[in-house]
């Protein structure tokens, strides 16, 4: 009965998670194609990439939904009464207003020197530009730490819409800003100057927008008795003991692994275009990452929390499995769209305006590396908020440490041509290099992960769960291999339609391949998705 109630609870808030977060995803994409139509992979939004690395960083290391912040708050105070929350959402407010208050100063002052240890390898004018808008940007570092606690304090009230759908608004502020600066000047952006004004207005936009993701969340908090304005400073309550406790290790270990973020652009920063490449490639990985990731992993935190007691364990441990296999049974299929149909959506999304052919094929080569790593990105990130939810943030900080070290010889290793320092690299991947070694440090974690949680949980069944990951991989390459072969030897109309119709029909029948033939091979959580859309359809 209790596995019941649980499995519809379940089923409730990934439903509200789902809409809310389609929405805001849409609206990051329709942001991101008003970015390329305006600056394609110029120096205003090259520079941008640089100069939103730090509070870009901070907005997803503290801001995001499933950070630090936002998981220590939904793991520790999803047991406790609303006064108790208020309290302790007093004092930590408190903290880590006064800290990234820091932050904000350190931005604004140093901002020159920042940019150019993030990228040596820029030039004067792109130097520039991102210098302003870093400055710009600044106060973002601020709003990202109340942010992130704002969704831990929602969540763990079981508030789920607000913070998902609140993205919406920080998109909607950049399309706004970027799109009447666009039918201003027109999508010819070379000069330096009208670069510099683009820049200028699209960080504007951006601080602008994560203002309102924090003023959103204040009637709802407000509501639940949740906000109070004042300052707090009782650090020995044993609810910030606990919050802290995992925010500390949480957050280290989130910024290590963000830290490898700056190692590609450093690395990018010798690459004309590189960084702006990366960003609209890793946006058409994010939108169903993202949206796959809050469907999954913002109802299964708090239900990880719930199961730490040793009576629990195997129930643990099925949920797990049940994340792991939905997670890759999601990943497998989009990995082998990106990776054989690359071009066609790329040239769907992004080309036109200033984004040209060039811009096309920088993009597509990225995307095909980004789908090679698909199942990694997620089944990290769930694998991780498991530790966290048994209370042990020191070892995904362990293995963010080693991370760090590996992703800069990856990058070194995979990049290609001469570094910011000259040397001639072994290989000549490019760009897409970046992404291979990202992948690489992805796969590596999940790996060392299972086994330490193998030995945490005393023993969890990972012959199996590698024996049905293998099915899933073998569907998804004959499922690659359809859409590639529709994609190289049928006749598609030429246009926008064309694209559209090839796309479409590419994709839907190379999942419909995956689907049938991961069903036919036994795998549970495939069945379970089978019998329920069979359900849907024959009830229509």
């Amino acid at each position: 009965m209790r596995g019941q109630r649980m499995a519809r609870s379940l089923k409730r808030i990934a439903l509200i998670v789902s809409i809310g977060t389609l929405a805001s995803k849409s609206a990051g994409l329709i942001r991101q194609l008003v970015i390329a139509a305006a600056f394609g992979i110029g120096a205003a939004y090259d520079a941008y990439n640089y100069a939103y690395v730090l509070p870009g960083f901070l907005l997803i290391l503290l801001g995001g939904i499933n950070g630090p912040f936002h998981t220590a708050m939904v793991s520790a105070l999803s047991r406790r009464s609303t006064e108790d929350k208020a309290h302790v959402i007093a004092v930590i407010n408190t903290l880590v207003s006064i800290l990234l208050c820091i932050v904000t100063l350190i931005l604004i002052i140093y901002a020159d020197s920042l940019i150019s240890l993030v990228g040596p390898g820029l030039s004067p004018e792109v130097h520039r530009i991102a210098t302003v808008q870093l400055q710009v940007m600044a106060p973002i570092a601020l709003l990202a730490g109340l942010i992130g606690l704002g969704f831990g304090y929602l969540n763990a009230s079981d508030e789920f819409f607000v913070p998902a759908i609140s993205p919406l608004i920080s998109s909607l502020s950049i399309i706004v800003g970027v799109g009447v600066f666009w039918i201003k000047v027109g999508p010819d952006i070379e000069s330096i100057d009208l670069a510099l004004q683009g820049g200028i207005v699209l960080a504007g936009a951006t601080l602008v927008g994560a203002l309102l993701q924090w003023l959103i969340q204040l009637p709802s908090l407000i509501r639940k008795g949740l906000s109070k304005f004042q300052l707090s400073w009782d650090w020995r309550d044993p609810g910030v003991k606990e919050v802290l406790s995992v925010m500390g290790p949480a957050t280290l270990s989130s910024g290590m692994l963000q830290i490898n973020v700056f190692t590609d652009l450093f690395f990018a920063s010798g690459i004309v275009g590189a960084a702006a490449g990366l960003g609209y490639a890793n946006l058409i990985v994010q939108t169903p990452l993202g949206l796959i990731s809050s469907a999954l992993l913002v109802p299964l935190l708090p239900t990880f929390a719930r199961l730490t007691n040793p009576q629990d364990r195997q129930e643990l441990i099925d949920r797990i499995r049940q994340g792991l296999m939905l997670s890759t049974t999601c990943m497998i299929p989009l990995g082998a769209l990106f990776a054989t149909i690359g071009g066609p959506i790329v040239h769907l999304i992004y080309q036109r305006g200033a984004f040209d052919s060039e811009a096309s094929v920088l993009v597509t080569g990225l995307l095909l590396a980004y789908g090679i790593g698909m199942p990694w990105y997620l089944g990290r990130d769930l694998l991780v908020r498991v530790f966290y939810a048994l209370g042990d943030g020191i070892t995904p900080m362990r293995f963010s440490t080693a991370g760090i070290v590996l992703n800069v010889v990856f990058d070194w290793f995979l990049v290609g041509g001469p570094t910011p320092w000259g040397p001639q690299l072994p290989f000549n991947f490019g760009a897409a290099g970046l992404v291979l070694a990202t992948v690489a440090i992805n796969m590596l974690t999940c790996i060392c992960l299972l086994m330490k949680l193998h030995i945490k949980l005393k023993g969890i069944p990972l012959k199996q769960w590698a024996t049905d990951a293998g099915k899933l991989l073998l569907s998804g390459i004959i499922a690659g291999l359809v859409a590639l072969s529709l994609g190289k030897f049928v006749a598609w109309p030429i246009g926008t339609l064309g694209l559209v119709v090839e796309v479409s029909l590419c994709s839907l029948t190379a999942i419909g391949f995956f689907a049938v033939i991961s069903n036919s091979l036994g795998i549970s959580e495939v069945h379970e998705i089978w019998l329920i859309c069979r359900k849907q359809l024959t009830h229509d």
